[in-house]
């Protein structure tokens, strides 16, 4: 399912059937035939701003499937293995029968869960995982208020189950909704505030101002952030405004950091392979019944027409939770 133009999503050429070659393998890439994807925003992101081509740009991140090949240097992974990933954003993505994805950043899959509940966790768990452990540096003996803004979202509904199974923090989520508030509390929130009111609906319930905060609205907030982080206290952004001015931040030090997943796999750090390690670890914890799904919405339909509905969801900006695209 490919796109020649950012289209709007209203158009029937945003996303069109397309046949294309089989993916030739790297040394380190296993072949995967898709039986379910997620969408996320960084989809509509990238649909929206593609430039005019002659060939087809596949989108799709998130993935769930079984191994049908495997490169000359692959060692993890082996054929009829079922497994899941989020993909490389310098490559052609999972919205298609076969992808080629490099193994470093495949994992198997839960066991426990169908491809439809696995597809919708990969990219929300590693960019909560690098968030909580990699940016924030928490640990099973880290305590202290951690506010998630977004909270009922794909990446939101992840970052709580993992802070309250992983970590000693209290989890303050932001909605606005009763359904996305209902939402945040089944994924294990300690306290739901509005986030429409959400300088004083923090300092509210934390008097003394968070010590972690995440954001993926990040725009007009930085003077209400310098307003309820703590001194010293850390920021983690997944959006990118224009014009973001920080100087707000710098009287109480607060750190700012970055998180975009696919870091690891665009420059092939040393480290890339821990995005296995983390969705392996992940699949465990499924499999034990620490962390459940996001899956709110699947749609039976993988062609254009289906990931196009499954565009429509995410782009209205109430989704809860996950959609997912099924074979």
């Amino acid at each position: 399912m490919g796109s020649f133009a950012g289209h709007p999503i209203d158009d029937d050429r945003a996303l069109e059937d397309v046949k294309v070659e089989v993916p030739q393998l790297r040394p380190h890439d296993v072949l995967v035939r898709v039986h379910a994807v997620s969408v996320n925003p960084v989809d509509i992101k990238r649909r929206a701003a593609l430039p005019a081509s002659e060939t087809p740009v596949i989108l799709g991140h998130d993935a769930a499937g079984v191994v049908e090949a495997v490169g000359s240097q692959v060692t993890s992974l082996r054929v009829g293995d079922e497994v899941w990933y989020a993909g490389d954003v310098t490559r052609q993505g999972s919205n298609a029968e076969l992808q080629a994805v490099d193994e470093r950043i495949v994992s198997r899959k839960p066991a426990s869960l169908s491809f439809a509940d696995a597809a919708a966790l990969p990219l929300t768990t590693i960019t909560a995982w690098e968030t909580l452990f990699d940016r924030f540096g928490l640990t099973k003996d880290s305590t202290g208020d951690l506010l998630v803004l977004g909270a009922a979202g794909g990446v939101g509904s992840v970052m709580i189950q993992l802070a309250k199974a992983l970590t000693g923090v209290r989890v303050i989520a932001t909605a606005s909704r009763d359904e996305s508030r209902e939402f945040a509390e089944r994924m294990g929130a300690d306290v739901v505030i509005d986030h429409r009111r959400l300088r004083d609906e923090a300092l509210r319930v934390a008097p003394g101002g968070v010590d972690y905060l995440f954001t993926p609205f990040t725009a007009g907030n930085i003077d209400t952030f310098a307003d309820i982080v703590r001194p010293f206290g850390h920021i983690t952004a997944i959006d990118e405004p224009p014009g973001l001015d920080l100087l707000p931040l710098k009287p109480k030090s607060i750190a700012w950091h970055w998180e975009l997943m696919f870091t690891r796999s665009m420059y092939e750090t040393p480290d890339m392979i821990e995005q296995q390690r983390l969705l392996a670890e992940t699949a465990r914890l499924v499999d034990d019944g620490t962390l459940r799904t996001t899956v709110t919405k699947t749609i039976a339909d993988f062609s254009a027409a289906g990931l196009r509905e499954a565009h429509r969801d995410v782009e209205s900006g109430r989704m809860i939770g996950k959609v997912v695209v099924t074979r």
